[in-house]
């Protein structure tokens, strides 16, 4: 395994961008390939730091592409496999709550590092049929926000900056986590107040 994820690697550092989106898409729907692509993002920016839009945009769209794929998966046959493995009723009860916060809990999982799940929620966004429309904006959100926050660190950092998300990845996602959150709750709070106001 690990000469494969090596030759990966090679061919997707020698496409540049295009190696980047089909690593990303890979490792979002068909195959686990943890941290290849955060690894690839922060290279590739630190070798050629003005293309950092460019390889942050590759890296989040092939993850778009590949969590659609198993999205629909979840979505035509997810259910089935769902209740024979756990259950009827706590697959109920989190189809409840997913339906409740799903945007959300799309959104965080897909910020967080390996080894934190993620495939699962994808799925179960299909099963609860969550729009495809949000589904794909939460995506967008999380792993944009994700990459670029790497893509940053690596114009900063240069080289240092792949020692430094493996030590502390956790920390730095759940930062860009709290400000999310941080921003969502604002957002509400004014759309709330504003609704409030009379005409």
């Amino acid at each position: 395994m690990g000469r494969f994820v090596a030759q990966i690697q090679a061919a997707a550092l020698a496409l540049g961008a295009p190696g980047l989106f089909l690593v990303a898409f890979v490792d979002s729907s068909f195959l686990s390939l943890p941290e290849i692509a955060d690894l690839l993002v922060i290279w590739m920016v630190t070798e050629r730091k003005s293309f950092l839009l460019v390889y942050v945009a590759a890296a989040t769209i092939g993850s778009i592409a590949g969590c659609v794929i198993l999205y629909v998966l979840g979505r035509k046959g997810g259910e089935a496999l769902m209740r024979g493995r756990f259950g009827g009723p706590s697959v109920d009860r989190t189809l409840t709550q997913f339906r409740r916060y799903g945007v959300m809990a799309v959104l965080i999982p897909s910020i967080l590092p390996p080894p934190a799940p993620f495939k699962i929620f994808v799925l179960l966004a299909g099963l609860a049929d969550i729009s495809l429309l949000r589904f794909t904006t939460a995506i967008a959100i999380g792993r944009g926000a994700r990459y670029l926050a790497e893509g940053l660190l690596a114009i900063r950092y240069g080289d240092e900056a792949i020692a430094f998300v493996r030590d502390h990845a956790r920390g730095v996602s759940l930062g860009v986590v709290a400000m999310l959150v941080a921003g969502l709750v604002a957002y509400v709070l004014w759309h709330k107040s504003g609704s409030a106001k009379p005409a």
